[in-house]
């Protein structure tokens, strides 16, 4: 099942489940306007929507991870609901706040796997973790940027289902 963490980004999920053929679930933020923290209003709770997840695989989707703690909050619902196995994937994995509290959940069976491209600075801690995969995006920057320079259509680059559905067959074809 791919799941958005919150509203904003129900647009991508339903894209990655829509191409895969899975689920789709999403959680909403619900919070406290009355009170301002750190500049924002607290989330009191994150609300899932969706149907039962219990023996699926999750792969929550989201452009970011700032601090994690509403991934891992995510994570940690989805494995009391009964979630087999839970993985992140984001392109732009920041830890503001460091990383220990990933470590405690990867430890403790929270999350099995974080995916994030290399399109910012990663910590050496970050790449050495057992739970991160680092996605390796220069070939299609390079791609991008060739296209650019040679006043080439983009669509295909920016389209990748066409790629995904032929990764899909060919991992259907190897199992």
């Amino acid at each position: 099942m791919i799941i958005s963490p919150d509203e904003g980004g129900i647009g991508r999920a339903m894209y990655y489940a829509s191409i895969l053929g899975v689920p789709l679930g999403t959680f909403y933020k619900r919070r406290d306007y009355t009170r301002v923290v750190d500049g924002r209003n607290p989330i009191v709770a994150h609300e899932f929507l969706g149907e039962s997840v219990e023996g699926m695989d999750i792969l929550i989707v989201d452009d970011m991870i700032s601090s994690g703690d509403s991934m891992i909050d995510i994570a940690r619902e989805m494995k009391e609901r009964g979630a087999r196995k839970v993985f992140c994937a984001v392109t732009f994995a920041l830890f503001t706040e460091g990383i220990d509290n990933f470590n405690a959940a990867y430890e403790d069976g929270v999350i099995d796997k974080v995916f994030a491209t290399n399109l910012i600075y990663r910590r050496p801690e970050l790449l050495q973790a057992p739970w991160f995969a680092d996605v390796n995006l220069c070939k299609f920057v390079a791609l991008l940027i060739d296209a650019i320079n040679h006043d080439a259509s983009l669509s295909s680059l920016i389209n990748p289902t066409e790629k995904i559905k032929r990764l899909l067959k060919e991992k259907e074809n190897i199992g």
